[in-house]
């Protein structure tokens, strides 16, 4: 607003001031200057609006390569991020043109174009501005030297992790060099560093000489390791509803123990694999003065008493289904959880119920079960009732089990009436997982074996001793492909014939994650057209994953397998098949067309998910 500020004069000495009148003109005087600046304010807003509606729009296009470069001009230089603007005067385009060349060589000395040579033409057709970015980046900015140092007690303690942030060091003597890049490397030799003894270590020193002339950059890295740290006592909070010493009992940390981020990430695992937290947030006191037993935060949040779960799905194997469970957390006001579960799809329907203990000293949890299962495959049926105890554990890598079940299995098949087999089962089950990602592995291997016995006389009908095993182990070639390499071997050992056993403990093949070509379980003792469990299995699997994207890639496979009652007569079913693979955000989707050579049979597959 314009306007006037008048001082009021002090009198003279000698003198009364002024008197009315003159006052009465002074407030009139003030009023039209007033009136005067309320005006021109109005004036000056309505010429702004009416330059804003003047200003003409204009048009940017960037001419650079390579295609990074220009992509990264179009997203951050002023004059191509204000060109849509309707409100954009000629002074301000002026100032944007002229900005413009110091922007494309600040954004290009990025990704390591440090002297690029920069035209900007500015054009009008057909009264709207056209404004033209031509860039030749020059030469790519090269990395001759890498100088990596430490300073601290990981010179002595532990060179092996010195080693292990050493390696981490992403960037290479000859690789590009660009701002991103050497960022990314640093912080990741740092990460490195600080996970395991030096959850304090920093960068110290770090520094890139850049050579306009010879277009080389000379780096220079110091990381300060400081003290080893060592986990202290947990400080647990969000507990109200569960007794927190379930935290304390499935913690694998022990008090003193050197600190290492791969065992707070166990932790968390041990902590959301029970049924209780929806949630686990761990945070660690990282203060270089304070770093012995250093206090370890954990932050829970809790399920309600009752949960009820559902979902449905499809699977070549067995076809839609749906599947529901019902959890009460509480049960004797003890933190018991009991459960009750079920699923049905085309081949099958099951149900069981469990009520559990809550997990005891090293996450050991004892629970009590008994399902009933009933399975229509090949012409064959089998009703199976089960029920036991079992004491299980479950880690970040390995998982035991310990079971003693008693089965009863009645056997329906097209040739001769149902049979019905009993047995009590001590049994032991372990696996182990070692992968490099555990929902899209590259490398690495997962195992998983059992074992089991029953004794004649005792709830058995037969005495016979039950092995399985299966693996897989993953190989990366290259940056991209991977070879997935699968085995599974199984056998029931006895004097008598697999009539004795329980159904659903003996073995049949093919199928999806078996052997592709054939149907679901279809390889077994063939009798009338009944396609029923044997007393021995073996199949495997080679195949070979071509990846085109990160999240698209295309496989060719080979299986072959056998599930046979005597060994000596044994029929082996290979398959061969081509798949396409997708790294979706739930797991990893295949989808494969298989060709059974034995039978000369096409059948499509479609999986979601690891199956182990």
């Amino acid at each position: 607003m314009a306007g006037c500020a008048i001082e009021k004069p002090h009198p003279r000495r000698g003198e009364t001031g002024l008197g009315r009148g003159h006052m009465a003109s002074i407030r009139r005087w003030l009023r039209a200057w007033l009136a005067f600046g309320i005006v021109m304010s109005m004036l000056a807003v309505t010429d702004a609006h009416a330059a804003r509606r003047a200003a003409a729009s204009y048009k940017v296009e960037i001419e650079a390569t390579p295609r990074s470069l220009g992509k990264l001009l179009e997203e951050h230089l002023d004059i191509a991020r204000f060109a849509k603007r309707p409100d954009i005067s000629d002074d301000q385009f002026q100032f944007l043109i002229t900005a413009t060349p110091q922007q494309v060589r600040d954004l290009a000395s990025t990704q390591g174009y440090f002297t690029p040579v920069v035209r900007t033409d500015v054009r009008t057709v057909d009264d709207k501005k056209r404004v033209t970015v031509s860039v030749d980046p020059g030469p790519l900015t090269t990395i001759s030297s890498i100088s990596i140092s430490f300073r601290g007690a990981v010179l002595t303690e532990d060179p092996a992790q010195e080693n292990t942030a050493r390696f981490a060091f992403s960037l290479h003597e000859g690789d590009p060099f660009s701002q991103g890049g050497w960022d990314d490397a640093k912080n990741a030799a740092l990460k490195a560093l600080q996970a395991r003894r030096y959850l304090g270590a920093k960068i110290y020193h770090s520094e890139a000489r850049v050579d306009p002339r010879t277009h080389e950059a000379t780096l220079s890295v110091t990381y300060e390791s400081g003290p080893t740290f060592t986990m202290g006592k947990l400080d647990v909070s969000g507990t109200r509803r569960y007794p927190e010493q379930i935290v304390d009992n499935v913690n694998p940390i022990s008090v003193g123990d050197i600190y290492d981020v791969q065992r707070v990430a166990e932790l968390q695992r041990q902590l959301q694999n029970t049924p209780y937290y929806a949630s686990v947030a761990i945070d660690v006191d990282s203060d270089p003065a304070k770093p012995l037993e250093t206090p370890m935060h954990v932050k829970v949040s809790e399920y309600p008493y009752n949960s009820v779960r559902g979902g449905v799905g499809y699977s070549t194997d067995n076809g839609p289904l749906i599947q529901g469970a019902y959890s009460y957390l509480d049960t004797f006001g003890k933190a018991w959880p009991f459960t009750i579960e079920g699923r049905v799809d085309q081949n099958q329907q099951y149900g069981q119920i469990q009520l559990a203990m809550p997990p005891g000293r090293r996450a050991w949890t004892n629970s009590v079960l008994a399902s009933y299962t009933t399975t229509d495959v090949s012409d064959t049926r089998i009703y199976s009732i089960r029920a036991g105890v079992q004491r299980a554990r479950t880690s970040q890598f390995i998982d035991y089990n310990y079971s003693i079940l008693f089965y009863q299995d009645r056997l329906d098949q097209n040739a001769i009436a149902p049979t019905t087999s009993r047995a009590l089962v001590p049994s032991w089950s372990w696996t182990r997982r070692h992968t490099d990602d555990p929902l899209f592995p590259r490398s690495g291997n997962l195992l998983h074996v059992e074992a089991g016995f029953a004794v004649k006389g005792v709830l058995t009908d037969q005495t016979f001793i039950r092995g399985y095993a299966r693996g897989q182990q993953y190989l990366p070639i290259g940056k991209e492909d991977i070879v997935l390499l699968r085995a599974e071997l199984g056998g029931v050992f006895t004097s008598g014939s697999s009539s004795g056993i329980p159904a659903s403990l003996l073995f049949r093949a093919g199928g999806s994650n078996s052997v592709r070509g054939y149907g679901y379980q279809s390889i077994g003792n063939s009798v009338a057209g009944s396609v029923l469990p044997t007393k021995y299995l073996v199949t495997a699997t080679a195949e070979y994953q071509h990846w085109f994207t990160h999240d698209w890639g295309a496989a060719a496979f080979f299986d072959i397998g056998t599930a046979t009652d005597t060994w000596g007569e044994k029929v082996f079913y290979p398959g061969v098949g081509i798949g396409a693979r997708w790294r979706s955000p739930v797991g990893p989707v295949n989808v494969d067309v298989a060709y059974g050579i034995r039978n000369q049979s096409v059948r499509p597959y479609l999986t979601l998910g690891i199956a182990f």
